[in-house]
């Protein structure tokens, strides 16, 4: 009877201890993949022409903890430059003419580019598409490597193929789906939003 005894305390033992390493694995795994997470080196790369993508740009960023970099025009928009209800404005001149769409910027460079893991890049839309002054970005700068999150704000229009242009434009880059916000989103909206991306 004792040696019955000793023979099932032995296997309740080799049980438990088989069920804790299980356990130590399972956590060990899930921690690896936390940590691969956050080891991401983010940056949110945006152009705002009256302010609203730079506020979405910074609130992204400071949920993220990542750097950011700010498209800037040599010859900054206007508010009267972005009164897209005047026909002579400047937007509405590049909007009809092509040619004027090739925004000089101060520039497209970002120090430490191919430390990046993962671009948020973020624009106002224009005539139902991404603002072109950040072609001059996306069309010189290489997204091999990189996992690409596009983001808009706007008034009434949707992301639309905005996302999906920036993408054939750049031709690098594992582009993930974008989000729209309203021209003033809530703080939370954006700060969920960011928090959900959790890049691979």
């Amino acid at each position: 009877m004792k040696k019955l005894m000793v023979i099932i305390s032995m296997v309740t033992m080799i049980v438990a201890l088989a069920a804790c390493a299980n356990a130590n694995n399972s956590a060990s795994s899930s921690s690896g993949e936390k940590e691969s997470t956050q080891g991401k080196k983010v940056i949110v790369v945006y152009f705002s022409g009256s302010g609203n993508t730079k506020r979405v740009a910074e609130l992204a960023a400071d949920e993220l903890k990542a750097d950011t970099f700010e498209i800037v025009p040599a010859q900054p928009y206007s508010e009267a430059d972005l009164n897209w209800t005047n026909s002579e404005s400047r937007v509405n001149k590049e909007h009809n003419d092509v040619s004027l769409q090739n925004v000089l910027l101060v520039s497209d460079k970002v120090t430490n580019w191919s430390d990046y893991n993962v671009v948020l890049i973020g624009y106002p839309i224009w005539w139902r598409d991404a603002a072109w002054v950040i072609n001059g970005f996306v069309q010189n700068n290489d997204f091999s490597g990189k996992q690409v999150i596009p983001f808009c704000t706007s008034t009434s229009s949707e992301l639309g193929s905005s996302g999906t242009n920036l993408e054939k434009m750049a031709g690098t880059g594992e582009w993930k789906e974008g989000k729209r916000f309203t021209e003033n989103p809530d703080e939370s909206e954006v700060r969920q939003w960011a928090r959900e991306l959790n890049p691979e």
